[in-house]
């Protein structure tokens, strides 16, 4: 693959990932305000579990395809390369079909196990959407392979729009029937989802078809192959990155049942359980994903940028841009946790306005604990971007399955101290995205030896933002008996950030090399006047 081709495919899927997170978070709170906290539970508590079944079946194959595709088409074999595709792609069809059976058919005995009954219409409505999304990455692997991403992005987002307007349309007229059911219709917004993605994405491939078929016809050389040794050659590929991709989804369907058991074990009800999982994951865990928009953003602009400057053994670059890496991210993490923390509660009650006031000051309090783990998910994700740059995509995986092997020790212990309770699974969190990102960094540290200035990186962030946090809580104290909770809460998070953006500038917090590295960066630092 040509740099150019690289880059435009990094900044599609990345464009891509974006808008796909910005609709999931913002898909959350209007579900929020129409289930509530226990609906959430319901729903939320079918997830970990077919992202597990979804990271089975789809992980590794589409990779392997890609992989394998390219490397036939480079070649100039047009033949081999489509005959990998077909033969992936009833592999993934019947991978879709047992996963998804054994999900619908075991839906009753896994929800029981869990420890929330009232789960099973949602995990059985998530079913249909393990077998239609399998196929879609078929073909999304096969683009991929031949260097267009434009197909994938069109079909993620067409996904995730459908999963966002039929999830919420079912889940309004069904909340008559009961909130599992609710939950359930939700639910199947993914499955509805994936069907149109996959329609998508099969449009896409049946309109160019000809052209296709043009180049399987003009094939240079065509290697014959069994289908055995294709199979193999697959597996040998997708097998690793299936297991890989596998570890953390399976950690967390084991934490929903830790959650839920040890909760149920200190003598809360089985609905209340589910509520305050549905508080933490479905409403607190919602406002935590927002500032990964920009590390997202971030991250994929990393990768390219450190990939090039390894290839061209620019070692000074590559130093610069880690170094700029990392500080931005922290001036987008700092904030966001510190803002989440101060106006925890105001910002429940501003965007759950339709639950109870006691669930708010519940979901806020859970907030304000795990607001800090913006911090270090935010971190994880660009020292992960950093690592995948310089050729070490490994590390971070296990890094984070020693997190998330840390956060189910904590889960187990915590939240069956009844002074702590559903807070012990927020600190759990916190804990296993600080040990990932404490060991991403000293292996960034090992590889690339860049030097840090103590000063930059951390002082003049830190001192910006605790003036922006003092400001925007006695803000809010000022305003909230004047102007109201709402209208006071959103002045307070604009002024915040303003202040902010000016103490960035006064301090000389930001460089211009900080900002070369994010998507129209030169454009802001030319408004703005930064200099290095």
């Amino acid at each position: 693959m040509s740099k150019s081709n690289f880059l435009k495919g990094a900044l599609v899927l990345g464009v891509a990932g974006v808008v796909i997170k910005i609709l999931g978070a913002m898909y959350r709170i209007p579900l929020g305000n129409l289930i509530g906290d226990q609906g959430m539970g319901y729903y939320q508590t079918a997830y970990p579990l077919y992202n597990l079944m979804f990271a089975i079946s789809t992980s590794g194959i589409p990779i392997a395809i890609a992989k394998l595709v390219s490397e036939k088409r480079a070649l100039g074999d047009y033949i081999g390369a489509h005959r990998v595709f077909k033969i992936a792609f009833m592999g993934l069809v019947i991978g879709g079909i047992l996963t998804s059976a054994c999900v619908i058919f075991g839906a009753d005995f896994i929800v029981e196990k869990i420890g929330n009954n009232k789960a099973y219409y949602s995990m059985i409505a998530l079913g249909p959407a393990l077998f239609f999304v399998p196929i879609t990455s078929a073909f999304r692997g096969y683009f991929q392979g031949i260097q267009d991403m434009v197909p994938t992005a069109v079909s993620q987002v067409v996904e995730q729009l459908g999963r966002v307007i039929v999830g919420l349309y079912l889940a309004y007229i069904l909340l008559d029937r009961g909130l599992d059911v609710a939950a359930g219709g939700a639910s199947f917004g993914a499955s509805a989802g994936a069907v149109m993605g996959m329609i998508a994405i099969m449009i896409i491939y049946i309109r160019r078809r000809k052209d296709i078929l043009r180049d399987v016809s003009s094939s240079e050389i065509y290697k014959a192959e069994s289908t055995k040794d294709i199979i193999k050659d697959i597996l040998y590929i997708a097998v690793p990155i299936t297991i890989g991709s596998s570890v953390v989804p399976l950690l967390n369907t084991i934490d929903v049942a830790i959650v839920m058991r040890r909760l149920q074990l200190i003598g809360y009800t089985e609905a209340e359980a589910s509520g305050l999982y549905g508080q933490l994951t479905g409403m607190a865990q919602t406002l935590i994903n927002f500032p990964q928009i920009f590390s997202i953003a971030l991250a994929v602009s990393l990768v390219p940028a450190i990939s090039d400057a390894r290839a061209r053994k620019n070692y000074n670059q590559l130093k610069r841009i880690v170094s700029s890496g990392i500080r931005v991210t922290l001036l987008i993490g700092l904030p966001a946790a510190m803002g989440l923390f101060v106006l925890a509660t105001p910002i429940m009650k501003l965007l759950y306005f339709n639950n109870p006031l006691e669930v708010q000051h519940s979901a806020g309090s859970i907030l304000a604990v795990l607001s800090f783990s913006v911090i270090f998910l935010t971190m994880v994700q660009t020292l992960t971007a950093i690592l995948q740059g310089i050729g070490k995509p490994i590390i971070p995986v296990f890094n984070l399955l020693i997190g998330a092997l840390v956060k189910l020790v904590l889960t187990y212990v915590l939240t069956a101290i009844p002074a702590i309770g559903i807070k012990g699974a927020a600190i759990s969190t916190i804990m296993a995205y600080l040990i990932a990102s404490i060991l991403n960094f000293i292996y960034v540290k090992k590889h690339i030896r860049v030097s840090f200035s103590f000063i930059d990186i951390i002082i003049k962030p830190l001192i910006s933002v605790l003036i922006m946090s003092g400001t925007v809580f006695l803000l809010y104290e000022s305003l909230d008996s004047v102007i109201g909770e709402n209208v006071s809460t959103i002045l307070s998070v604009l002024i915040g950030a303003i202040i902010y953006g000016v103490l960035l500038i006064l301090t000389g917090c930001v460089k211009k090399s900080d900002l070369d590295i994010v998507p129209a960066g030169e454009k802001i630092s030319k408004i703005l006047k930064i200099k290095n």
